[in-house]
């Protein structure tokens, strides 16, 4: 093989390569698949919770409105819970696929974590509780069709972010998507449960 066949050739492995490790991760991040569990299921795993946890409980699955008033007062009724807040919006793939894995962790987690979800850039409420009735969760999201919440609370105009807050108010912002239960997990403990 001549120079030029071997580089054309090694430009080729290395695309191939590339492509490969690429189709590998999205694969990896898309194969949380929803949760099998009914919202019925849920409520009754999380039941017995501490008061301000079962108040979350009890609108579970809900889009709440009221906008970032709303959302701050109900943050001053859990300080002293941990607390992780997820941005979604139905129309972000990335959130869809790392959405069987919040219904996982919300429910094992359901008895000691506070979970918040807010739908941030939404286009219409219907779009997110057509989104919600296929993919419920233990706990509500507030609408924020305006993206003023969640960029107020995430920092960031992305999604999907996650914010956890410690029982000291500390705060740790994860930018893009969970990939995993375990991933999830590991940043609840460290950064949620942890003082």
């Amino acid at each position: 093989m001549t120079p030029k066949r071997l580089t054309i050739a090694a430009a080729a492995a290395i695309v191939v390569v590339v492509l490969v490790v690429g189709l590998l991760q999205i694969g990896g991040s898309a194969s949380t698949p929803p949760s099998t569990l009914t919202l019925a299921q849920m409520r009754t795993r999380v039941a017995g919770s501490p008061p301000p946890l079962e108040a979350l409980h009890a609108q579970a699955n809900e889009l709440l409105g009221g906008g970032l008033t709303a959302l701050r007062a109900r943050l001053a009724s859990l300080r002293g819970t941990p607390i992780v807040i997820n941005k979604w919006a139905s129309w972000c793939e990335a959130c869809r696929a790392e959405f069987g894995i919040f219904q996982r962790v919300s429910v094992s987690r359901g008895h000691t974590v506070a979970f918040i979800g807010i739908d941030s850039g939404e286009s219409s409420r219907a779009d997110a509780l057509a989104f919600l009735r296929s993919f419920p969760v233990s706990y509500p999201s507030y609408y924020d069709h305006s993206e003023q919440m969640g960029t107020a609370i995430t920092d960031s105009t992305f999604t999907p972010v996650t914010v956890f807050y410690n029982r000291h108010g500390a705060l740790f912002i994860h930018q893009g998507p969970y990939p995993s239960v375990a991933k999830l997990e590991r940043d609840v403990a460290r950064y949620a449960l942890e003082a």
